[in-house]
């Protein structure tokens, strides 16, 4: 494990579920995302290249500031700092996706949607409709696994403000658009966590072959979109995609989302065949 002050937890050093080790390659810029997402010859290699990225100067300086200077409250805690790779069932009926991991959240956790409030009500309600075996997530190797179900982002790093930068996002688009594309003969169903990642998953789903309808819709909370199933696809029936608001604080202290609504997602994509 990394000392108290590091950076972040070095590929291969006893952190839980780390995907990486000290041979896997790592990507330094754009370009080297698109061939090393490109080039992985399955989705354990895939997640452990998504795991050890360098590619945006920017955040990967955020995310081991945050790593070395740490909240209060987790002061005593070791971070991972790092990218957060997919995680989840390797053949999956739904894929949930979000926009990036928070700094004190996944970024601690070294787990997606970890570690944070709204992580805390994102499995909740997973476990209430059967799609999560813990009713919590705290931290990598908690003993948590999904049910029939996977988590991406469409930014593995943390990001300042919780705002990746359009490059950012695009340099990152490579990692889950083969992620995606990997998965895809199992998916029957899509859920968006909050309008940019909505935003974010189309050129993902574009590029791993899914058909789109045009004009894109607009995102809102419970929007269902019937995308054609890629030629990988195990049957030919249209895949569903799912908008969700995110319960992030603001939202769910404001009664924007509530747990009824998370619930009626989920159901409703555990739900579609």
């Amino acid at each position: 494990m990394p000392s108290a002050n590091a950076p972040f937890a070095p590929p291969g050093s006893g952190w839980p579920e780390d995907p990486a080790s000290p041979a896997t390659p790592v990507a330094h810029g754009p370009a080297d995302v698109i061939e090393l997402a490109a080039e992985a010859p399955d989705l354990g290699e895939l997640c452990a290249r998504q795991s050890v990225c360098r590619a945006c100067d920017r955040l990967v300086e955020w995310r081991e500031k945050v790593a070395v200077q740490r909240r209060r409250a987790f002061a005593d805690e070791e971070y991972w700092g790092r990218p957060i790779a997919g995680w989840g069932d390797p053949e999956p009926r739904i894929l949930i996706v979000g926009l990036a991991p928070a700094a004190h959240g996944g970024n601690r956790t070294g787990r997606i949607f970890t570690g944070d409030r709204s992580g805390d009500w994102l499995f909740a309600s997973l476990h209430r409709v059967g799609l999560a075996a813990l009713p919590t997530s705290v931290h990598a190797g908690d003993g948590q696994r999904l049910i029939g179900a996977r988590m991406a982002a469409t930014v593995r790093c943390a990001p300042p403000d919780n705002k990746p930068t359009p490059v950012e996002r695009a340099t990152c688009l490579p990692w889950l658009a083969r992620e995606v594309e990997t998965v895809a003969p199992s998916v029957r169903c899509v859920v968006c966590l909050g309008g940019f990642a909505w935003q974010g998953v189309w050129p993902a789903l574009r590029q791993a072959g899914y058909g789109l309808p045009r004009p894109r819709p607009k995102f809102g909370h419970a929007v269902e979109v019937e995308l054609a199933a890629p030629p990988s696809a195990s049957r030919p029936d249209p895949v569903l995609l799912l908008g969700c608001y995110h319960p992030s604080q603001q939202n769910t202290f404001t009664g924007r989302v509530t747990e009824e609504m998370l619930d009626a997602v989920f159901v409703r994509a555990r739900d579609h065949q």
